[in-house]
């Protein structure tokens, strides 16, 4: 089996990029080792973030960082074990969210985020994928008005500066929106620009079933076996259908990248957050109307056609460590004091791994020391909402045309010159 381009890493970033690839007239061939959008892609808090052009930075607070320390919180988490080899990692993110460093990483990472909505909605008319979507927002609930003020300010910050839309809501108008919340809130913001997915997954298998019918072909293999053809110029890869041979290759393997990386002699510093998810079902007659953050506990509840996701913060550990879901645990005894969830509808809470970069911005772009071989992988909370604009991106740079953004900021060099 041969193509011009085989995309390695069938979540939302691969299965986008190899989209915007056939877009272009190239023969593609998507390989995963399991299913499409079974891996990262399958467990976030389904939304299309325009509001997130902050991406999200390392505590600098001395007294919250030891509070952190405690590792009893349901936003982090971490395995003692694996500190020595995320010290390096860490230490770099720490550095990287210093805030003036931060605010400069913000106005380079802002364009892809701008573009998060027009790029996905592109591909979600041409997959009839509409009825997965919202397009009312989100919404945060504080639990102090010294953090409501807090948050406040922060968004109209973000209003002026990235032209991002959000609504203040007292008390009553929170009573409104959500009447079987239970508590005493200060108050919540709610987001007006993103949109929220009814299903992740099914996203993606929409979006790939529509690369499917612009003629790509998805393989299901194994991408550590990428080699590059002796005596030729291209690659192959084993798959269950027998070796793919390629002119070029994108390695959009999230968190896995490395696996293929190092092989290859680059080293990208890239760390894993982990995450968890389960899915709930309302008590009685309850409903929840919004994608919702406790903003002060950090969880979120999101109204999702398999039931009510409660989803956790990061967890930093080995990335294949076994589950330790002790977060989701916090979470839910939290989560029913404010809401009337029922049962579990999940047998475990699901976890998966987001690849995150010591300065929080993705790698997007030619290898530098690889002809034919492209990076775009670690988008860290953002997999999700940067798909679409990243498939753009990789597919213009490939094909000659200019990329309607400026990719520099996000190339491999910064890491590897």
């Amino acid at each position: 089996m041969s193509a011009d381009t085989i995309v390695l890493g069938a979540g939302i970033v691969g299965v986008s990029t190899a989209i915007h690839l056939a877009r272009r007239g190239r023969s593609v061939v998507l390989v995963d080792r399991r299913g499409a959008g079974e891996e990262t892609s399958f467990g976030n808090a389904g939304l299309i973030q325009r509001e997130g052009v902050v991406p999200y930075g390392f505590p600098q607070d001395l007294t919250l960082l030891m509070r952190y320390g405690l590792n009893n919180r349901i936003d982090a988490h971490y395995h003692m074990r694996a500190m020595p080899k995320l010290v390096p990692f860490l230490s770099r993110y720490w550095w990287h969210s210093n805030k003036v460093r931060h605010d400069a990483i913000a106005r380079a990472y802002a364009p892809l985020i701008e573009n998060s909505i027009t790029e996905h909605n592109d591909l979600i008319e041409a997959a009839g994928a509409q009825h997965l979507i919202r397009k009312d927002g989100w919404m945060e609930i504080f639990r102090t008005g010294a953090k409501r003020d807090a948050e406040y300010a922060e968004a109209g910050r973000l209003g002026r500066e990235y032209g991002v839309k959000f609504v203040e809501l007292s008390n009553a108008d929170l009573a409104k929106e959500e009447p079987f919340l239970r508590g005493d809130f200060a108050g919540a913001l709610k987001w007006a620009d993103p949109w929220s997915v009814l299903d992740p997954h099914g996203l993606t298998m929409a979006y790939l079933k529509y690369f499917e019918s612009l003629g790509g072909r998805f393989v299901k293999g194994d991408a550590t076996t990428l080699t590059r053809k002796s005596g030729a110029k291209g690659w192959q890869v084993k798959t269950d259908d027998g070796p793919v041979e390629g002119g070029e290759v994108v390695l959009a393997l999230g968190p896995w990248s490395e696996d293929v990386t190092q092989k290859l002699g680059y080293n990208f510093l890239v760390g894993v957050k982990r995450g968890y998810h389960m899915h709930y079902a309302p008590a009685g007659k309850a409903k929840l109307n919004n994608w919702t953050m406790d903003n002060e506990r950090g969880y979120f509840l999101a109204p999702m056609n398999k039931g009510i996701r409660l989803t956790t913060g990061a967890e930093f550990a080995f990335r294949d460590a076994p589950k330790s879901p002790v977060q989701i645990d916090r979470a839910e005894k939290i989560a029913r004091s404010i809401f009337p969830l029922a049962e579990p509808l999940d047998p475990e809470p699901w976890m998966g791994a987001r690849p995150c970069t010591p300065d929080m911005m993705p790698i997007i772009g030619k290898a530098p020391r690889h002809d034919g071989l492209w990076f775009a992988f670690g988008h860290a909370h953002h997999g999700l909402t940067l798909g679409p604009v990243t498939g753009r991106l990789i597919a213009e740079a490939m094909t000659g045309e200019k990329p309607f953004i400026d990719i520099s900021a996000w190339r491999p060099e910064r890491f590897n010159p």
